[in-house]
């Protein structure tokens, strides 16, 4: 029977974390399931609490909270790594974030993919749900749609995996680069460093989970921020592990690019709001882009989004 750890960062989200946690009893599997929770708030400690409490209830998974005691997103995400290698019959590490919640058929989806294309990481599609219950496939940072499943180049985010433990075991710890802890980013060092590995990477477009998107997350001054931010730790991730002045050189000139004509560009598509707003938001990633070759780090991980 396969075994899986489905690993969950949370950080002072008990609402979402309970939503989540109903949504995994729900799983259609026949994997040996077993729940872990990382709670990054040791003052008050909200998600291990409630998972003792589920626990104590008769939860349908073996469920394991361990409070994370120093703060950041990458700290949380490499002590489940660590704590879920300590299991000896793991053969895949799923991770999920605390601001979503999955179908019944996620997790089975994921798995064929690993199969399929024998894969040591596989991505599955998030989908946006906005508080009037409207959905988007496609949103800022948060839902993006790769197309039709199968292997990839390079992965992004780690709000939807499933990876093997082989690869998690050749990997040098900490996990999750501790320096993203506040700024995000830490997923997509993580992906760079496994396809130097050598890892074949995948992506699910079947496995869907959902991410809710509070009010604090939509407009254009979020959009932008994030836009400035994903550019930001884009290029910190870029620095860290580029070969070679080539590369820097052919960043910087799309940059410059993208400084020079975006502006240009929305000022043409002014009667198209969509159009218009793909356009300023790639002048503010090259703007986060420009911050980071500075030495200028933005801590979007500091505010809390949602319940």
């Amino acid at each position: 029977m396969t075994d899986i750890t489905i690993a969950i960062p949370t950080f002072r989200r008990p609402k979402g974390l309970a939503r989540l946690l109903a949504s995994l009893a729900e799983l259609q599997t026949d994997a040996a399931v077993t729940v872990l929770v990382g709670d990054n708030d040791a003052e008050t400690h909200q998600g291990y609490d409630l998972c003792a409490a589920l626990k104590d209830e008769g939860y349908r998974w073996p469920l394991e909270a361990i409070v994370v005691t120093e703060r950041g997103i990458s700290q949380n995400r490499s002590a489940l790594v660590a704590r879920a290698l300590e299991r000896p019959g793991m053969q895949f590490l799923a991770m999920v974030d605390d601001d979503e919640w999955v179908q019944p058929e996620w997790l089975e989806a994921l798995l064929r993919a690993q199969s399929q294309f024998d894969a040591d990481a596989v991505e599955g599609r998030v989908i946006a749900v906005f508080k009037d219950g409207t959905t988007t496939g496609q949103y800022e940072g948060i839902a993006y749609d790769c197309g039709p499943s199968g292997k990839k180049a390079i992965l992004h985010s780690s709000a939807n995996i499933l990876v093997t433990r082989r690869v998690l075991e050749r990997m040098a710890p900490p996990h999750f680069d501790p320096q993203f802890a506040l700024t995000g980013g830490e997923d997509k060092e993580f992906f760079v460093r496994l396809k130097a590995l050598g890892a074949r990477l995948a992506w699910s477009r079947e496995a869907v989970i959902y991410s809710d998107v509070p009010q604090s997350r939509t407009g254009a001054r979020w959009a932008f921020a994030r836009a400035y931010r994903t550019g930001n730790s884009d290029m910190r991730v870029f620095l860290k592990h580029r070969i070679g002045t080539a590369s820097l050189f052919g960043e910087l000139a799309k940059i410059g690019g993208a400084l020079l004509l975006s502006p240009l560009l929305a000022l043409i598509l002014a009667l198209s709001p969509t159009r218009r707003m793909a356009a300023l938001r790639k002048f503010c990633r090259a703007a986060g882009k420009t911050a980071a070759l500075f030495g200028s780090h933005y801590q979007e991980y500091s505010v809390i989004h949602g319940e």
